[in-house]
């Protein structure tokens, strides 16, 4: 496991979760020409298997959110208020959220994955073609380059992802 001596700000999770929030936030807006804002958690957790379980019901949860959010605004598309969109989806389950979906022309499978599990942004180890500068012969230098994952598991494959994505940095 890898574990970095950090000291800065009296190592206060309240500070670092303002400060990380607010540069997200400051590049994303200078980039994007308009106003956007980012929140920021730290979770610091006992064990590797704590961290999957994170990562597992986070994964879950976006594609929940991500059903909550095509009905509700497929039915503010309809003409329903936000009380009206609010309430027909309270307390109604999955399938029926699907089916509603479905029977306004919207088959939530169809949806890109990225829509409803979110991205993955991770390190990703590869051998770089290079030259030995002593010998002049033809070698391999390993680097690592952040990778863009638009098409995250599901369920138990997303644990096992994690589980390895965690061996790179253990």
């Amino acid at each position: 496991m890898i574990y970095i001596d950090e000291t800065a700000f009296s190592r206060k999770t309240r500070k670092y979760n303002s400060i990380l929030a607010g540069e997200a936030s400051a590049k994303f807006s200078l980039l994007l020409g308009a106003v956007g804002c980012f929140d920021c958690r730290i979770c610091e957790l006992p064990n590797i298997n704590n961290v999957i379980n994170y990562f597992r019901w986070r994964s879950e949860d976006a594609h929940r959110n991500a059903l909550n959010a095509n009905c509700y605004w497929m039915l503010r598309k309809k003409g329903h208020s936000v009380q009206a969109a609010t309430s027909q989806l309270n307390g109604m389950s999955v399938g029926n959220k699907n089916e509603l979906l479905f029977q306004n022309g919207i088959n939530f499978n169809y949806i890109p994955d990225w829509q409803k599990r979110g991205i993955g942004l991770y390190w990703e180890c590869y051998d770089k073609p290079t030259q030995n500068p002593i010998t002049g012969q033809a070698t391999f230098a390993k680097r690592r380059r952040i990778t863009e994952n638009y098409h995250l598991p599901m369920r138990e494959d997303y644990a096992l992802f994690i589980a390895e994505l965690l061996k790179f940095i253990a």
